[in-house]
């Protein structure tokens, strides 16, 4: 074989030339390929591979310009907007009739930020290619957000001149007069296109406004000649109950509430918005009024829908809504035995466990979710927050440390469990324990203010490191000074460094200016620095109020009032 190549080669001069021809031209073709295969990259968001090949081509064939296109877009999507403007360019002045071209180079040119030069290539290819329908909205939307309003209205008018009035520029013609304060003339608009065309959303824009006029028989009349196009349209049929709504007239209002809920055509997404929406804005009186009703509409959405998470989840809501918390737990314990590995289904059912207290069920469900999500550590945080509410304080710390370690990098959930488990240590009287979980704490955020002034706080009642509490005291009502807590545990550490005088400020703001007034221990400790400074009367009459609130967190607090009683009656004397 290899002799017979030799004697090949060197052959006539002609052979020479034609495989000196035949080389170009498979040199071309291996080009084509590697920006076919570029392309491929492309397509598979591998932009660094597609760039890679790309330059490669560009450096054997300068002039490509279908290599500098698709560099230009890899760029791009790498957020390299010079290099993509750049090769862009090129390519466009390598082929300036190209649309693809000139288009993409605009998109880059309005990432940059150079709207001028994205409104000359939009404005020349309008000129060039007249026909392109999307064209002419690109230039209104660039010419709105160039605050070029009137110039907006005009290529609107050229869209109607060359493709007619459709539906989609009459809306976009109203919102752009609307835009521009012509709200009037907007409408004016409107009124003449439906006296020229059908368009059921333009006739549930009319009864829309009829409906803010007050003028019932005129909005229904909009709105029932829209349901005569379109029976299905959600807009015209809200804006019909609505009407009725407004007017009282609730028996008509529920039954096309109920039609709404039972037509197969209207999404699943537009019933249930709507209902939460009604929900949302309902009081106590709505719900005893209407719970029937309300009951039905639900019912007629769980029949068309059954099974549905969204008709699950809006039920779930009504009903707590209502007051009904048994009825609404059902709606979301469906979901998530309907949808096991549906994250949202399972974070609402233990919310709501929550906010009904059931402690015992929101740490058996909470415990299922962890094992189900594994690296959503909040499930676990809900069972600590259940087994604390049932009083199972060595059970809170077993989870902290499973939250330790489940999730050592997550520094929010490392800290609440350094948080957490210093308050259940000190809750079980394991005072050295909590000290060092607060340590951990704080070497995690040295400015965590709930641990600073628990930490601060202990060491109070521990009467010992005053000074350590006073510094980590002092750092939380200087980055919260409207914190009721916060100064009072600083005015209390004052208080017992020997300073009432100095503590006298603090309590009283966080008596008469940030809510302190509801708490009996803050009252309680304002009252000790008031006594201390001999004004007696100010004192007695905080002591009161704390003993008006008291339920329990004091237990010695009528004995102590007694006792500063006989302490001041001895001084008087």
């Amino acid at each position: 074989m290899r002799k017979f190549f030799l004697t090949v080669i060197s052959l006539s001069g002609l052979l020479a030339f034609c495989a000196d021809i035949h080389s170009q031209d498979l040199k071309a073709r291996l080009a084509e390929n590697q920006i076919i295969t570029a392309v491929e990259y492309y397509n598979e968001q591998q932009f660094q591979k597609a760039a890679s090949i790309l330059r490669d081509v560009i450096a054997g064939y300068p002039d490509n310009d279908a290599a500098h296109f698709y560099l230009g877009l890899a760029e791009f999507c790498m957020n390299n907007i010079g290099t993509a403007e750049s090769e862009l360019e090129k390519a466009v002045s390598l082929d300036s009739a190209n649309f693809w071209y000139r288009s993409r180079l605009a998109m880059v040119y309005s990432a940059a930020g150079k709207e001028e030069l994205t409104l000359s290539i939009f404005e020349d290819l309008i000129k060039d290619f007249p026909k392109k329908y999307d064209l002419y909205y690109t230039m209104v939307e660039l010419y709105q957000n160039q605050g070029q309003q009137e110039k907006a209205l005009e290529t609107l008018t050229q869209i109607e001149t060359v493709f007619g009035a459709n539906e989609l520029t009459a809306i976009a013609r109203f919102d752009l007069l609307r835009n521009m304060g012509r709200e009037d003339e907007g409408y004016a608009y409107l009124e003449d296109f439906n006296r020229k065309y059908s368009s059921v959303q333009v006739l549930s824009i009319l009864g829309d406004r009829q409906l803010s006029m007050y003028d019932d028989s005129l909005a229904l009349s909009y709105y029932n000649e829209a349901l005569d196009i379109d029976p299905s349209f959600a807009p015209a049929v809200l804006g019909k109950a609505e009407t009725y709504r407004i007017a009282r007239d609730y028996d008509d209002y529920f039954n096309v509430l109920y039609g709404f809920a039972a037509d197969e055509n209207i999404s699943v997404t537009g019933k249930c918005g709507y209902i939460n929406a009604l929900v949302r804005s309902a009081d106590k009186m709505f719900f005893k009024s209407f719970g029937p009703q309300m009951d039905s509409l639900l019912t007629i959405c769980s029949e068309k829908h059954p099974g549905d998470s969204a008709v699950n989840f809006t039920s779930g809501i009504y009903y707590y809504a209502k007051g009904d918390a048994p009825r609404a737990k059902t709606f979301f314990r469906a979901n998530v035995e309907q949808w096991p590995q549906s994250l949202s289904a399972a974070a609402t059912y233990v919310e709501m466990l929550m906010y009904m207290k059931d402690w015992n069920e929101l740490v058996s469900e909470a415990w299922k979710s962890a094992e189900r999500f594994p690296e959503e550590t909040a499930f676990l945080e809900y069972a600590s927050l259940g087994e604390y509410n049932l009083g199972n304080y060595g059970k809170v710390i077993e989870i902290c440390r499973k939250v330790l370690e489940t999730a050592p990098g997550d520094s929010a959930a490392v800290l609440n469990a350094y948080t957490t488990m210093g308050d259940m240590y000190y809750q079980t009287g394991e005072r050295n324990k909590a000290f060092k979980a607060y340590d951990c704490a704080l070497e995690v955020n040295p400015d965590f203010l709930p641990v600073l002034n628990n930490y601060a706080y202990y060491l109070s009642l521990e009467k010992k490191k005053l000074k350590k509490a006073y510094q980590m005291s002092k750092k939380t009502v200087e980055l919260a000074p409207d914190n009721s807590t916060y100064l009072d545990t600083f005015g209390w550490i004052l208080y017992l460094q020997g300073k009432p005088l100095e503590a006298k400020p603090f309590f009283k703001n966080a008596v008469m200016l940030y809510g302190g007034k509801n708490s009996p221990v803050v009252l309680d400790h304002y009252a000790e620095v008031l006594f201390a400074l001999k004004e007696y009367d100010l004192a007695f009459l905080y002591w009161n109020q704390a003993k008006a609130i008291n339920n329990g967190e004091i237990p010695d607090l009528e004995n102590r009032i007694s006792e500063r009683k006989s302490e001041m009656k001895k001084q008087d004397k």
